[in-house]
């Protein structure tokens, strides 16, 4: 797996909101996953072809159906080469500061 084909992948937003999607339910269809997109299915089978080139996803036909999973384990590499070689405590902090400051202002 190349890890740029990794953020190839997670580059574009769309790609991104169908791995939150299988997040939030693992093992959609084409059809559950096309629901309130506004694209084609021939679009969103295009996303997920990235998607499945990245090792982000992963299938399973069941019947005639073919069932979509995330894969995780590449965003994790990338989290353990590009952010756990960093101080993983401090950005943490700072990630809840900035929340924290963002929540302030919202009021």
């Amino acid at each position: 797996m190349s890890m740029d084909a990794v953020f190839k992948a997670l580059a574009d937003p769309v790609r991104r909101q169908l791995l939150d999607s299988l997040h939030a339910r693992n093992g959609q269809t084409l059809g559950e996953l096309c629901e309130g997109r506004g694209m084609s299915r021939q679009a969103v089978t295009k996303h997920l072809a990235v998607l499945e080139t990245a090792n982000l996803v992963a299938t399973e036909r069941r019947g005639r159906e073919k069932l979509h999973y995330l894969n995780p384990v590449p965003i994790h590499e990338i989290a353990d080469r590009w952010i756990g070689k960093y101080e993983r405590g401090r950005l943490d902090a700072l990630a809840a500061l900035k929340r924290d400051l963002e929540g302030q202002s919202d009021g």
